[in-house]
């Protein structure tokens, strides 16, 4: 997520959270079944450029997690702790001759620090400016990242941001701001009966599939849209393709982002993408800011051609104090923080723990990137 672009804002949110200093995780498998994340089907011992590391350097958030990485790896393994992208930097070019991995960073200067860096883990699903480092992009590195494990909370916000709009809060607030009892602030007339609405996610992934769950549970019809295929859970009405995501918007009270950033989603929800809209419908965006055009989407508000928005990732982002974005009627803005969570924090560390242990010992990866796709 774009959002935290330095790892001491990752840190930061992490610390708010409530990160245990006793380290009781969840056991790794657990994680691993419960958010359903997928092995690599090559064992990077097999992958092209993989060698056992002699150094690794790993995000830490406090002396004694150190410690608890090395529970998991043998004495071979050297751990090189950072809390920062220059710190980063700084300890890939002062070992650049053994550090193998880089666990929680991932940039130009650490890639250009580090010659024989072959594996580089994300802190988030967000690969974006990781995959698109020139040298990356060419190919020849191993990039894991934290798909899925948001997933849960980042539904939630999607159906509390829903119901913000549908059950009219929005009107009821501000008459709570202003001391009255009014109870047709809204118009029962506008009340949605979420029920007998339709939903349209536009990327069945991780979040998608979570955001879809959590609709069918309250009786919304599902449709989906997905880049590799059209199958998907039973829980999902209708699956298609990703050039069906206009002709799918027609029938959709509510439009759903949950798409990575790639050259082929960036700009999708543009003004020709509103026209197709129910002007009934609200537009939710938890995927990435780029792939609405913001001028359109400000416009689409503006005279009326869909209901409302909610965004939790904005292009530009953060979005500067005078920009028209604050000023769209009918829109919710929380800033780039739908994953923030009091259940995840553990998990957070696992993950990390549990690919660094897969890797030293040339097993099989969780939650390998395709550079090719962007995600």
């Amino acid at each position: 997520m774009t959002l935290l672009r330095s790892l001491p804002v990752i840190i930061f949110a992490i610390a708010v959270l409530g990160v245990a200093t006793a380290f009781a995780q969840p056991a790794a498998y657990e994680v691993i079944a419960r958010l359903g994340l997928e092995e690599s089907e090559v064992a990077a011992r097999d992958m092209p450029g993989w060698a056992p590391p002699g150094a690794v350097i790993v995000m830490v958030d406090g002396p004694d997690r150190l410690d608890w990485y090395r529970e998991a790896l043998p004495d071979a393994v050297t751990l090189l702790p950072a809390r920062s992208d220059s710190e980063a930097a700084q300890l890939a070019a002062e070992n650049a001759g053994t550090v193998r991995a880089v666990v929680g960073f991932c940039n130009a200067d650490i890639v250009r620090a580090g010659p024989n860096i072959h594996w580089l883990h994300m802190p988030f699903a967000g690969v974006a400016r990781c995959v698109s480092i020139p040298s990356v992009a060419e190919g020849g590195y191993l990039i894991t990242n934290m798909q899925r494990l948001a997933g849960p909370q980042i539904a939630e916000h999607v159906m509390a941001m829903m119901l913000y709009f549908a059950r009219g809060l929005d009107h009821y607030a501000a008459a709570q701001a202003e001391k009255k009892w009014d109870r047709f602030a809204a118009s029962p007339a506008e009340l949605w009966a979420v029920n007998t609405k339709t939903m349209l996610v536009a990327g069945l992934g991780g979040i998608g599939t979570q955001t879809a769950r959590l609709a069918s549970g309250l009786g919304m019809r599902v449709i989906a849209t997905r880049n590799s295929s059209r199958e998907g859970p039973d829980f999902v009405d209708y699956v298609g393709l990703a050039d069906e995501l206009p002709e799918l918007a027609e029938q959709a009270d509510v439009v759903v982002n949950a798409m990575p950033l790639t050259d082929s989603t960036r700009g999708v929800f543009d003004a020709a993408f509103f026209e197709r809209m129910k002007p009934s419908a609200l537009f939710i965006n938890v995927g990435r800011g780029g792939s609405a055009v913001t001028e359109d989407l400000i416009a689409a508000l503006e005279n009326g051609t869909i209901a409302g928005a909610a965004l939790d990732v904005q292009d530009p982002e953060p979005v500067p104090a005078d920009h028209p974005l604050w000023e769209a009627p009918n829109l919710l803005i929380t800033p780039h923080m739908s994953s923030f969570n009091d259940a995840g924090r553990d998990v957070f560390w696992v993950i990390f723990r549990e690919n660094l242990r897969r890797y030293v010992a040339g097993e099989k990866m969780l939650s390998v990137v395709d550079i090719d796709k962007g995600y």
